[in-house]
C-alpha cells in the first residue's frame, strides 16, 4: 500500500526517468498524438455489479516530472470528477469512489485504475490523463455494466413523477435512472413502450418497435422517440430504470395465497426480503427466472417473469416481466418473490 501525501507533494515529487520499453503489437502503431500513454486495445471494459473491474492505463515512458490523474466524465453537469492523482510514488484518492478504487501498479509503468464492488452509478466514461507541463495527454475508457432497462410507474397511475421523484423511485427498486445509451440499447433488444419516461440526463423518451396509433401514429418510423429536456420540477412522466445483476444474490418464488403483509413475513421467515422490481428484472434477465405465478413485490405490485412465452402464461409472444398492477394488499390470491443477497 502506498503512503498518502498531501496533494501539494504530488506536484513536487517526480518519478525516476525511464526509456520507452512497451510497444504495441505489430501492425497497431500508437496514434502520433500519444507520446507517453499507450492507446488501450479495448476502450470498453465490460463488468457486472459487485464485481472488480480494471480500467487499463499504461505508460510507455516516464517523464521526469509528471502526474497521472484519473477522472470520471459526468455528462449530466458537463464536468469531470477527480478520482485519484499519482506521481508514480505516492497517490491521493478523491470523491465518493475513494473507498473502492486503487491503482493496480503491477509495474512502474502501470497506472491502471481498479474499482472494487462495482455499483450501478460507476458505469460511464473515465479519463486517464498524463499531466506533464506542455505535453499533457489522455485516453478515455468506458466502463459498461451488463444490465436491463425497465419502465416504471407508481401505484397511482402513469405520468406521476417529476424528475427527482423518478430518480428516487428507481433507486428504491434497486436500480437507477437509465442513460440514453442504455435505453437505446434496450430498444435495439426489443423494448417497446408507449409511455414516456425520464432518463438520467433529465430528458424524456419512449422506445417504439411497432409503430401504432396511440404511440405517435403508424407513419412514424420505429425508434426512441424524444420529448427532449423537460422541467425537472413541474413536468410529470414515468421512469426508465436500469439495473444489473448482483453477484451472489438470488430471487425465488414462494407459492401460496398470501396478502401483502403475509408475503413479507414468508420471505423474512426464510431469511430473505420481498424482492424489488429491479431485482426481479435482473433475475429474469441474467438467471432466466421463468414462472407463470404472480407474486408480490416490495412496492406492492404483483408481477411474474417469463423467459419462454407460452399460451397459458399470458399468451404474449415475447419474453418479459408481466404485471398485474397494484392490487389491494388485502387480497389472498398470489404468492411472493423473495430476494436474498450476498
Amino acid at each position: 500500500m502506498h503512503r498518502l501525501l498531501p496533494l501539494g507533494c504530488l506536484w513536487l515529487l517526480a518519478a525516476p526517468p525511464g526509456s520507452s520499453i512497451f510497444q504495441r503489437p505489430t501492425g497497431t502503431p500508437a496514434p502520433l498524438h500519444l507520446q507517453y500513454l499507450l492507446e488501450p486495445l479495448h476502450p470498453t471494459v465490460h463488468t457486472q455489479r459487485g464485481a472488480t473491474a480494471t480500467l487499463p492505463c499504461v505508460l510507455r515512458a516516464l517523464p521526469r516530472n509528471y502526474r497521472v490523474k484519473w477522472s470520471k466524465v459526468e455528462p449530466a453537469n458537463y464536468g469531470e470528477s477527480i478520482i485519484i492523482i499519482t506521481n508514480g510514488l505516492f497517490h491521493k484518492n478523491y470523491g465518493p469512489l475513494s473507498p473502492r478504487v486503487r491503482l493496480r501498479h503491477s509495474h512502474r509503468y502501470d497506472a491502471s485504475l481498479t474499482i472494487t464492488d462495482v455499483a450501478l452509478e460507476d458505469e460511464g466514461r473515465y479519463r486517464c490523463q498524463l499531466v506533464n507541463g506542455l505535453e499533457d495527454e489522455s485516453i478515455s475508457l468506458t466502463l459498461h455494466l451488463e444490465g436491463v432497462v425497465f419502465p416504471y410507474q407508481p401505484s397511482n397511475g402513469r405520468y406521476k413523477f417529476n424528475y427527482h421523484e423518478a430518480k428516487r423511485a428507481c433507486e428504491q427498486q434497486d436500480s437507477r435512472l437509465a442513460t440514453y445509451q442504455q435505453l437505446y440499447k434496450a430498444w435495439t433488444e426489443g423494448l417497446d413502450w408507449c409511455n414516456a419516461g425520464w432518463i438520467l440526463d433529465g430528458t424524456v423518451h419512449y422506445p417504439i418497435i411497432n409503430s401504432r396509433e396511440p404511440c405517435g401514429g403508424r407513419l412514424l418510423l420505429p425508434g426512441v422517440r424524444t420529448y427532449g429536456a423537460r422541467d425537472k420540477q413541474k413536468d410529470r412522466f414515468d421512469a426508465f430504470c436500469f439495473t444489473s445483476a448482483l453477484q451472489g444474490s438470488q430471487v425465488y418464488f414462494i407459492r401460496g395465497h398470501l396478502n401483502f403483509k403475509e408475503a413479507g413475513q414468508a420471505c423474512r421467515s426464510h431469511g430473505a426480503a420481498l424482492a424489488k422490481v429491479g431485482q426481479l428484472y435482473s433475475a429474469w434477465k441474467f438467471s432466466r427466472l421463468d414462472r407463470c405465478d404472480g407474486g408480490w413485490l416490495a412496492d406492492g405490485s404483483v408481477r411474474y417473469p417469463i423467459t419462454t412465452p407460452r399460451q397459458r402464461c399470458g399468451g404474449l409472444p415475447d419474453p418479459g416481466v408481466r404485471s398485474f398492477g397494484f392490487p389491494s394488499k388485502e387480497m389472498r390470491t398470489y404468492g411472493t418473490y423473495c430476494f436474498v443477497g450476498k
